[in-house]
């Protein structure tokens, strides 16, 4: 499953640097799907929709920084742990319950996302 962000977010923003998929952003920030991936321009999701990587993106949340969970892979294919619950100092970086994915799921996102 992907991680979100929970209201108890200090926007300390220790979480950002450490997403090697750079799913996370700072409140109120646009994000885009080629933000630190090799996506560009048009291109279709594994979930079949198709977007264009280049293009902003509304943000997820206006206050606290956020996790797009279609770029969270919960840092599997490079880490044993999210990286982001490891550096977080409130503990606020929790599974998300209304994503939940399977192992073969999040290694296949990076994948896609990493062109690997």
């Amino acid at each position: 499953m992907a991680i979100k962000i929970t209201d108890e977010c200090i926007n300390c923003g220790a979480c950002e640097p450490e997403c090697p998929n750079t799913a996370i952003y700072e409140g109120a920030d646009d994000w885009r799907y080629k933000d630190g991936t090799k996506l560009r321009g048009r291109v279709v999701l594994p979930s079949g929709e198709e977007v264009d990587a280049d293009a902003p993106r509304t943000p997820l949340s206006d206050d606290i920084y956020y996790i797009v969970p279609g770029k969270c892979t919960e840092c599997k294919g490079f880490h044993e742990e999210p990286q982001c619950a490891a550096v977080c100092p409130v503990d606020c970086c929790v599974p998300d319950e209304d994503h939940v994915e399977s192992e073969e799921t999040l290694l296949n996102r990076q994948a896609f996302l990493h062109n690997e």
